[in-house]
């Protein structure tokens, strides 16, 4: 969620800041500022919610809540980089590829690890690169055209003919599969030289590699993609073909066909969630977007038996302030928001840690972002302290030196 969603309106209930609304907030200039929303307790354990995810609430009892969480850095950016990678200084691999590089893949016709939508700012392909990990390990990234676009006026026969199977950029418009098969091979004949005169390149491995890959992926791809064999019940689950939940629906829908397919990793993007001015619009805006998606996600995984075996992650690269000069917005909070997990090895309906009162800075089970990664890839298998790759002279990780497994969330 791009941007840095408000924690203080959808998922870290503050009725102390609810009473102090108004008064001044101990930055000049700003007072406190309480959530326009209300919140309950749902479910069986009781986890508060707010009304702005209806949808989602109804899951409070699979959804794991870190309320403790905080980062290095207030800037979009460095933050967004930070929680991707586990720095905002250096050009490190993403969370994603380390995982591909630890598990391995399941698909050899489809990437291990797709991004979809991700951003072109806010470190653009740095959140999904492998940077010195060998190429083969970073991310694909895929654009879903939203509703807004899929309205637009489009010259339908002329895409059909440039793009039939509905994905661009996945079949040449000028050569045939044989003709592409040569070229690959004389390709790679070439790469397959350099690599012999060389003795080790990850370049040219990662070159051959990824030649492959989309060669093949131009028969895999569709089929995943295609969403006609689906239920009218189970498009309905994500809001597909209703505004405004079509666009993050589709993600949803194919994030949980990806994952059927055997792709270890995929990121879904949405934003932006940076409500500085008009919170009540633009935050109920973002909300109605994704909540009915995320909660058809959680529930189309349940019912296939998957949820326990695929973890699920919701969260942005910080939360918001509490205070707000005007009553309208929140600015940027690294020091205390919440993220959430779902399925897959932890604890449902449960909460760990806590901001102040007023929800501006973890007080309690605080869960810094290496710990969170430290976390994640724990419960993929993974041990963030074993799970190295040597480069410039050292053994790096994901979490560098840092980091600590949060035990208390695990089931």
């Amino acid at each position: 969620m791009r941007g840095g969603p408000s924690h203080l309106d959808t998922f870290d209930y503050k009725p102390q800041l609810t009473k102090d609304g108004g008064r001044d907030a101990k930055y000049a200039g700003s007072k406190l500022f309480p959530s326009l929303w209300d919140f309950q307790q749902r479910g069986q354990s009781g986890l508060w919610v707010s009304d702005a995810f209806p949808n989602l609430a109804e899951h409070a009892d699979d959804l794991c809540l870190l309320r403790g969480m905080h980062c290095d850095q207030p800037s979009h950016a460095q933050a967004f980089v930070q929680m991707h990678t586990g720095s905002f200084q250096f050009v490190r691999p993403s969370m994603g590829a380390w995982s591909l590089y630890g598990l391995g893949t399941e698909n050899e016709n489809l990437p291990g690890f797709i991004s979809i939508n991700p951003p072109t700012s806010q470190g653009g392909a740095q959140n999904f690169g492998s940077a010195f990990l060998p190429a083969a390990y970073q991310g694909t990234k895929f654009n879903i055209a939203d509703s807004s676009q899929r309205n637009r006026k489009i010259d339908r026969k002329r895409r059909g003919e440039a793009n039939p199977d509905g994905v661009n950029n996945l079949r040449s418009k000028t050569l045939t599969k044989p003709q592409q098969r040569v070229q690959i091979d004389l390709i790679n004949a070439l790469n397959r030289e350099k690599l012999a005169r060389d003795k080790h390149s990850p370049l040219v491995e990662g070159a051959i590699e990824s030649y492959e890959l989309a060669f093949r992926m131009q028969d895999a791809v569709p089929g995943v993609m295609n969403l006609d064999n689906e239920t009218p019940e189970t498009l309905g689950l994500y809001g597909i073909g209703e505004d405004p939940t079509d666009g993050f629906g589709r993600q949803c829908l194919l994030a949980r066909r990806f994952a059927e397919a055997g792709v270890r990793f995929i990121e879904l993007g949405h934003g932006s969630w940076d409500q500085h001015a008009n919170i009540e619009s633009a935050l109920g805006e973002n909300c109605a977007q994704t909540d009915k998606p995320i909660a058809g996600l959680l529930a189309d995984l349940k019912r296939r038996d998957l949820l326990k075996d695929t973890l699920v992650i919701w969260g942005g690269e910080f939360g918001r302030t509490s205070y707000s000069p005007d009553a309208n917005g929140r600015d940027h909070n690294h020091k205390g928001y919440t993220t959430w997990m779902a399925g897959g090895g932890v604890k449902g309906g449960f909460s760990h840690g806590e901001t102040d009162e007023h929800g501006y800075e973890a007080v309690a089970g605080k869960v810094h972002i290496h710990d969170w990664h430290a976390t994640i890839l724990h419960l993929l298998g993974l041990d963030h302290e074993q799970l190295t790759y040597r480069y410039a002279g050292r053994e790096m990780r994901l979490t560098d030196v840092h980091g600590s497994v949060v035990k208390e969330i695990l089931a």
